[in-house]
C-alpha cells in the first residue's frame, strides 16, 4: 500500500497550476488512498465527483445569503477535489484510457454549464435584476461556442496528424513571446474557475467569478469564431 505522499508524487501532472499542485492534488492524493484498494473505479469517481457538482448548483440556486454562497462553493471545490482524484486513482492503477479521459472532459465542461447557470441565476433571485439573466444566456452561449470549436479543433479530420515529438530542452522563449505569455497566463487562470471560485465565495463576492469568467470565454469564442473564418472562409485560390 502507498503513503498518501507516495500516491501524490506519482501521479501529479507536471506542469499544474498552483491551485491544483498544492490544495487540490494533495488533498486528492488522499481520496486515492482511501480508495486504493477498494472496486471502485477512476470513472465512478469522475461521475461522483458530477453529482456532488449538481450538489453545489443547487445550494446556489437554491440557499440565499453569505452561508449559502459559501456552502456552495465549498462543496463545489469538493467536486473538484474528486475531479483531480479520478485521474490520478487511474495513473496510480495504470489504467488510464481515451475513454475516461473523455468522460473526464464531458462531465467537466457540463459541470462548467452548470456553475455559470446557478451563479447568474443567483445574481438574478438576490438582485431582481434581469441584466443578470441576459448575461447568463449570453454566458452559456459563449462558452458552448468555445467549447464545440475547440472539439472541432481537436478532430483528426481538422487536426491531422501530431507533430513529432521533440528531443531534448525546448527552446529558449524571446522577449515577444514571453509578454504574450504574461496576458495569456492571466486567460488561462480565469478559464481555470475552481482556482478562484473559492475566494469569491469566502468575501461574498461571486460576481468576482461570473464577470471575468463572461469576458474570457467571449473572448475566446471570438478568438474561435475568428479560426474559422480564416481556416473556412478563405476564396478559392487563396
Amino acid at each position: 500500500m502507498s503513503s498518501v505522499a507516495e500516491i501524490y508524487q506519482r501521479t501529479k501532472k507536471v506542469p499544474d497550476l498552483a491551485w491544483n499542485r498544492f490544495v487540490c492534488r494533495p488533498l486528492a492524493a488522499v481520496v486515492v488512498k482511501l480508495l486504493e484498494a477498494t472496486p471502485v473505479t477512476p470513472n465512478q469517481v469522475t461521475l461522483g465527483a458530477f453529482g456532488v457538482a449538481c450538489v453545489a448548483s443547487v445550494v446556489l440556486v437554491l440557499w440565499p445569503g453569505y452561508w449559502g454562497l459559501l456552502a456552495g462553493v465549498v462543496i463545489y471545490e469538493a467536486s473538484y477535489v474528486l475531479d483531480c482524484a479520478d485521474g490520478m486513482l487511474a495513473r496510480l492503477r495504470g489504467v488510464a484510457s481515451k475513454q475516461g479521459h473523455l468522460l473526464d472532459f464531458l462531465m467537466d465542461e457540463i459541470k462548467a454549464f452548470m456553475i455559470l447557470g446557478a451563479v447568474g441565476a443567483r445574481l438574478y433571485l438576490e438582485s431582481k435584476e434581469p441584466l443578470f439573466l441576459l448575461l447568463t444566456v449570453a454566458g452559456l452561449v459563449v462558452l458552448a461556442t468555445g467549447i464545440a470549436v475547440t472539439t472541432f479543433q481537436r478532430r483528426p479530420e481538422i487536426a491531422g496528424d501530431p507533430p513529432p515529438t521533440a528531443v531534448g530542452a525546448p527552446p529558449a522563449k524571446s522577449l515577444v513571446q514571453r509578454v504574450i505569455g504574461i496576458p495569456m497566463g492571466v486567460a488561462k487562470l480565469l478559464v481555470h474557475y475552481p482556482s478562484y471560485i473559492w475566494l469569491a465565495g469566502a468575501v461574498g463576492r461571486i460576481d468576482y467569478y461570473f464577470y471575468p469568467y463572461l469576458v474570457v470565454n467571449a473572448l475566446y469564442a471570438a478568438k474561435s469564431i475568428a479560426w474559422l473564418g480564416v481556416r473556412f472562409g478563405r476564396f478559392r485560390g487563396d
